[in-house]
């Protein structure tokens, strides 16, 4: 049987690789073998972290909304249950947009939500 170098593949493999691990720390950008398992570590990381960042955002818009809300007199759980009440459907993301720029639009919702949960 002929002997098969498959010289091209490999280092196109390898420089992809290497590639991808420009500016790794240490031998992690330099050694193929080092490169590689940083590099799928790097995908995992990554994957995870998609994710992690709809939590966090999510989180981040609560806490705008509930220091908002504080500053009209309400608690959060009460004016999202008023906002439910009184069939006004608004994302937590518009709310904090709303809470950070237009303070008399969010007054306004924060007065609806208070009549709807008498």
């Amino acid at each position: 049987m002929a002997r098969v170098k498959g010289g091209t593949v490999t280092r196109a493999r390898r420089k992809r690789i290497l590639k991808e691990a420009e500016g790794y720390f240490g031998s992690k950008h330099l050694l193929f073998k080092t490169a590689k398992e940083q590099v799928l570590h790097s995908y995992r990381y990554a994957y995870i972290s998609r994710r992690l960042i709809k939590r966090d955002f999510r989180k981040l818009w609560i806490r705008r909304i509930n220091a908002a809300c504080r500053l009209n007199d309400i608690s959060y759980s009460k004016f999202m249950d008023g906002l439910k009440k009184s069939g006004i459907a608004i994302n937590r993301k518009m709310l904090s947009e709303l809470a950070i720029n237009d303070a008399k639009a969010f007054t306004s919702l924060v007065e609806s939500a208070k009549k709807a949960s008498k």
